[in-house]
Order: structure tokens, then C-alpha cells, then sequence
């Protein structure tokens, strides 16, 4: 008991001389109290980070690359990878080149052409372009390279290119990367990608800059902005994944057709052939209202039957209810935007992928004799309601296969479809009663729009 008292008595013995060691110890500064969180903190971060050195030194000569995305408890990981993402955006928007920039590299241009004049274009040579590229400054670097020099070299004798086709180029150049970094502040993830919800937001924010949207209620937008965003994913998202890569966004058309919108002088031809105008976003949407003949919001089958001219056969609706998302056996606006864009566009690989699977009623990643067989008959007996004289399917099914020209004679591919570029003709024989009645007549009508055009000439 004595032992156990003497300890105690020790240990605040040693306590107390601790506390009076520290109070005359010499305070710290604030600088050196800093340094010191510092050191703890990178210390602890390292450690929690997995960052300990290793015992095998050769791991230090391995580069990383793979970098853990937080996690969503993670919140304060997040707000740094998104601050941290935001200041290399805008680090970016910098190095562009901005319209004062652009001013002064066309003044200087101008100022250094090469004569003699082609026509009314100016242009310069290679000396002359390397000297504007020095004046210009460092933002303007990248593009006074021998490669592009060469790259815009056509057939001017004197060895010249185009001042104007060369301006294009870096005004192309610019808007590409203004556009690249515009889009990837809706990426979330930060991974180059768009998901549906990014895309519908960067539209929605883009509606006020474009004054051909101007007359656009805003009680529309939500439906504007899905039929906008439904193009992309359609083209840009075969195996709806749910996200498309913004790469594949400035490589296709459709950010080209979206911004054409800002020209307050778009003529009525460009507006009805731009899927992105009011005036389509208008058509498709008072399609879709009036198909809609019991006002619920979703269409039927039988409400979908009158789609177009109204001779799709029952057959091929019947396959369109199947495959497609349907909600208690009724399509929804979404799904029905991609029915559209399948059918308006037969040409494109993404729509005939789109009917292919339809077609393909045994899932076999063919049509065979038996599936072709399936969907003509329908044709078949349309021909018979109206009075018209049935085809037989022996001289259509050898028709399809001498257009087609598929590797194996027997089983068409969707390959095979695409290559043949007959697809869209092809699809419209077996789904369409009007056209496979095109298809047949196509020599009349090719016959007929001569006279008229013969007509048109005598006046």
C-alpha cells in the first residue's frame, strides 16, 4: 500500500513540474504555431491519404495513375475537387484568345499580306506569317506553326495562304475551346462526360442567348429542353449508358445547329431543317398533342397507329411496345422523341440500329428469310384493304438481299445495312405500307417529277 501511495505521488510530482517547465517556456509566434498546423496537417493528410513511404524504393518510380473520386460522405474532398476544378477552368479561359485579341491579330494580318491580290482575297506568305506571329504575342503561338501553315496550303502559285480561311481557323479554334470549357462547368463528375440532367441544365442556361427562342413560353422550356437534349443522347449514347462524352459533343453537328440560333436573320428553310428551332421543337411536341386523342399525357398503340400517314403496320407497333420504355403499356414524351428521331432520320447508323432491333424478332443480331417474311406480311395485308394487289414476298425478299448485299447470303447484319446505304429504303419496305408503295412506284414518280420539271422549263 505504502509502494502505491509513493507512485501516486511521483506521477503529480511529474505533472506539475510539466506544467511549470511550459510556462517558462518561451511562447510561440503566430507564424511558428502556422507552420507547425502545417507540418501536422500535411503529416496526417499523407497518412490518411495512404502517402507513408514505402520500404521498396523502386515504387517511387512508378507513376500515378489512378485517382480515387470522393466519396459522397466525403463532402469536404468534394468541395476541393470542385474549387480546385473551377480554378483550372478559368485558368484555361485566360490562355483564350478574347475579341480584342482576335482584333489586333487581324490588324496585324492585314498589315503583313503578300501581293498580288487573287480576286479580292488577301493573302500572306510564309515569312510574313512568321513575323506576324511574333508581334501577335504568346497566346497566338500555337497557332504560327509550320503545320498549320501547310495544313491551309492549297494551290497558290506564289507559295501563299488565305488570310481569311487562316483567321477562320483560329476563330474556330477559339470557339472550340471556349465551348469545351463552357460544357465541362456542367460536368459534375468531372470526368468528361455529360449525364442527361448536365445537359438538360447547359441547355436550359442557353435559351436566353439564342433570339431565335425569344417567342418561346417559358412554361414550354421543359419540354424544349427534352426534345433538344433527346437528339444528343439518341446519336451520341447507342448503349444508353445515360451520359455522352463532351468530346463527342464538339465533334458532332449538333452544338453548330443549337448555336445557329443566334443569328437573328435564320432563314424559315434553315429553321424547319434545324431539329433545335422553335419551330421543330414546336412541330414535333403538336404532333405528340395530337396523337394524344385522350388527353392522359402518354400514347397507345393505337394512338401511335396514326403517326406520320397513318400506314406504319400493326406488326411493327406491336415490336415498337415491346422493346421500347413504356409506362403501364403507354409511351411517354421521351420515348416517343426517339421513336421520331429513329424514323425522320433512316439514313443514320443510330436509327437503323434503332428499327434493327426491332426487326430482329428473335434476337439473333440478324434477319434472316423467316423475320423478313414476319414483317411483310403485314405489308401484305394492308395491300389487301385497300384493294391493291398483294406483292409476292419471293421477289421482295430478293430484292432487299441484291440491295443489301450482305457477306453472308443468308442473315442480314445491321453491318450489312449500314454498308449497303439502302438501309433507310429497306426499313421503310417492311415497316411502311407507304413506303414500300414509294419503293414500288419509284420509276413513276421519278417519271412524273420529270414532266412537271419538263412543264415548269416549257413555261
Amino acid at each position: 500500500r505504502r509502494g502505491a501511495v509513493a507512485a501516486g505521488s511521483m506521477d503529480w510530482q511529474r505533472s506539475l513540474r510539466g506544467r511549470l517547465a511550459a510556462r517558462r517556456a518561451p511562447k510561440k509566434t503566430e507564424q511558428e504555431l502556422k507552420d507547425e498546423e502545417m507540418e501536422l496537417f500535411t503529416k496526417y493528410y499523407m497518412e490518411w491519404k495512404g502517402g507513408r513511404k514505402s520500404g521498396n524504393t523502386s515504387y517511387m518510380n512508378i507513376p500515378r495513375f489512378y485517382y480515387r473520386l470522393p466519396a459522397e460522405d466525403e463532402i469536404l474532398l468534394q468541395k476541393l475537387r470542385e474549387e480546385s476544378r473551377a480554378v483550372f477552368l478559368q485558368r484555361k479561359s485566360r490562355e483564350l484568345l478574347d475579341n480584342e485579341e482576335l482584333q489586333n491579330l487581324w490588324f496585324l494580318l492585314d498589315k503583313h499580306q503578300t501581293s498580288p491580290l487573287i480576286g479580292e482575297e488577301a493573302m500572306i506568305n510564309y515569312e510574313n506569317f512568321l513575323k506576324v506571329g511574333e508581334k501577335a504575342g504568346p497566346k497566338c503561338k500555337q497557332f504560327f506553326t509550320a503545320k498549320i501553315f501547310a495544313k491551309l496550303l492549297h494551290n497558290d502559285p506564289y507559295g501563299r495562304i488565305s488570310i481569311m480561311q487562316f483567321f477562320n481557323y483560329v476563330m474556330r479554334k477559339v470557339w472550340l475551346h471556349q465551348t469545351r470549357i463552357g460544357l465541362s462547368l456542367y460536368d459534375v463528375a468531372g470526368q468528361g462526360y455529360l449525364r442527361e440532367s448536365d445537359l438538360e441544365n447547359y441547355i436550359l442556361e442557353l435559351i436566353p442567348t439564342l433570339p431565335q427562342l425569344d417567342g418561346l413560353e417559358k412554361s414550354f422550356y421543359s419540354f424544349y429542353v427534352c426534345t433538344a437534349v433527346r437528339k444528343f443522347f439518341f446519336f451520341l449514347d447507342p448503349l444508353r449508358t445515360g451520359k455522352i462524352k463532351i468530346q463527342d459533343i464538339l465533334a458532332c453537328s449538333f452544338l453548330d445547329d443549337l448555336l445557329e440560333l443566334r443569328d437573328e436573320e435564320l432563314s424559315k428553310e434553315s429553321q424547319e431543317t434545324n431539329w433545335f428551332s422553335a419551330p421543330s421543337a414546336l412541330r414535333v411536341y403538336g404532333q405528340y398533342l395530337n396523337l394524344d386523342k385522350d388527353h392522359n399525357g402518354m400514347l397507345s398503340k393505337e394512338e401511335l397507329s396514326r403517326y406520320g400517314t397513318g400506314t406504319l403496320t400493326n406488326i411493327f407497333l406491336d415490336r415498337v411496345f415491346q422493346e421500347c420504355l413504356t409506362y403501364d403499356g403507354e409511351m411517354d414524351y421521351k420515348t416517343y422523341l426517339d421513336f421520331v428521331l429513329a424514323l425522320e432520320n433512316r439514313k443514320e447508323p443510330a436509327a437503323l440500329q434503332y428499327i434493327f432491333k426491332l426487326l430482329d424478332i428473335e434476337n439473333k443480331g440478324y434477319l434472316n428469310v423467316f423475320s423478313l417474311n414476319y414483317f411483310f406480311r403485314a405489308i401484305q395485308e394492308q395491300m389487301k384493304i385497300h384493294g391493291q394487289e398483294p406483292v409476292s414476298f419471293q421477289d421482295v425478299k430478293d430484292e432487299i438481299f441484291d440491295m443489301v448485299k450482305p457477306k453472308d447470303p443468308y442473315k442480314i447484319s445491321l453491318q450489312d445495312l449500314i454498308n449497303s446505304s439502302q438501309g433507310d429504303t429497306v426499313t421503310s419496305i417492311l415497316i411502311d405500307l407507304n413506303g414500300f408503295w414509294t419503293y414500288e412506284n419509284r420509276e413513276v414518280l421519278v417519271a412524273s417529277d420529270n414532266d412537271s420539271t419538263a412543264d415548269v422549263d416549257d413555261t
